[in-house]
């Protein structure tokens, strides 16, 4: 085995960050604009991301491994409790924790208990405070949401962005290269993310459910993609099943002659297409699976169980 000393990385930063956030913030947003394409699936709605998603950013003296986390679940669920432990592994592997706030607003529970799991589970990680949507925010009452979110943690640092303008968004990436520890590159070069592309597909396939379906059932879909390949140089077969929890819920996401499942087929392959550079052919079914989020064996069969 090859040693490593400490003069083969000296004056290279690198490390994991630890986005944390509720839905709808803009973490996914600025993961994937300083990735450069589509990896994590951007949406208003909670649940969408359900595991841990590793974006990998390599500078000339840096390796910025980003990790989306899902949001906190509530809810007695065996898969909320799941998520909810894939947060928190994030936050005890991390070097540094960006905070990812809503500034157009001020703190809510959600915030509050977000900041409460950091303080029990992040140990000696730098704390960083992304205050996002500056876009949205009024200049007379930014001093007083800054005060608020401040309140929550004892931060190290923080910083104003938009991730929508891109305002904040380089001095944000200084300020991250700038906290990270001394280390090696733990990745390739040229490698974005040790997430398979079958699952970013499987994420962006249940946001576009989760965008198209009523509130009652976008939280019992699960989505598994079964066939991912090539039928072409040109094009990418995938064929993927939405699960759902009961009959009727199957009829909604099928939709009058088949329309919701073709609203969410179209977005869907549009994502998977911007996220892969490829033309893709998308098959989806739907299946029912009772009670799945409770499901032990149905949790573990798809990689959902820590067990």
């Amino acid at each position: 085995m090859t040693e490593i000393s400490d003069m083969d990385f000296k004056d290279h930063k690198s490390g994991y960050v630890a986005l944390m956030g509720k839905p709808n913030v803009g973490k996914s947003t600025l993961l994937n604009h300083y990735i450069g394409q589509k990896i994590a699936a951007v949406s208003y709605k909670p649940q969408t991301t359900r595991r841990r998603q590793l974006g990998i950013l390599t500078t000339e003296d840096a390796q910025i491994i980003f990790v989306d986390t899902p949001g906190l679940h509530t809810g007695d669920y065996k898969l909320s409790q799941i998520i909810n432990e894939e947060a928190e592994y994030a936050l005890m592997d991390a070097d540094v924790i960006l905070f990812v706030a809503d500034a157009s607003g001020t703190p809510d529970k959600e915030d509050v208990r977000l900041a409460e799991v950091i303080r029990e589970k992040a140990g000696d990680a730098v704390r960083l405070l992304v205050l996002n949507k500056t876009d949205l925010v009024d200049l007379s009452d930014a001093a007083q949401r800054e005060k608020a979110y401040r309140e929550l943690l004892d931060f190290d640092r923080h910083i104003w962005v938009s991730a929508i303008t891109q305002e904040g968004r380089q001095e944000l990436l200084t300020e991250i290269i700038d906290l990270l520890p001394e280390g090696p590159k733990y990745y390739p070069e040229g490698q974005i993310t040790a997430t398979y592309e079958r699952e970013i597909a499987e994420d962006l396939i249940r946001a576009a459910a989760m965008h198209h379906l009523r509130e009652e059932v976008p939280y019992g879909i699960f989505v598994s993609v079964n066939d991912y390949k090539k039928r072409s140089e040109t094009l990418r077969y995938i064929h993927a099943t939405i699960f759902v929890e009961n009959e009727s819920h199957k009829g909604i996401v099928i939709g009058r002659g088949g329309r919701m499942i073709k609203e969410i087929s179209t977005m869907a392959r549009q994502e998977i297409e911007e996220m892969s550079g490829e033309m893709v052919y998308l098959d989806l079914k739907v299946k029912v699976k009772k009670n799945w989020r409770n499901d032990p064996d149905f949790l573990r069969r798809f990689g959902l169980s820590h067990d």
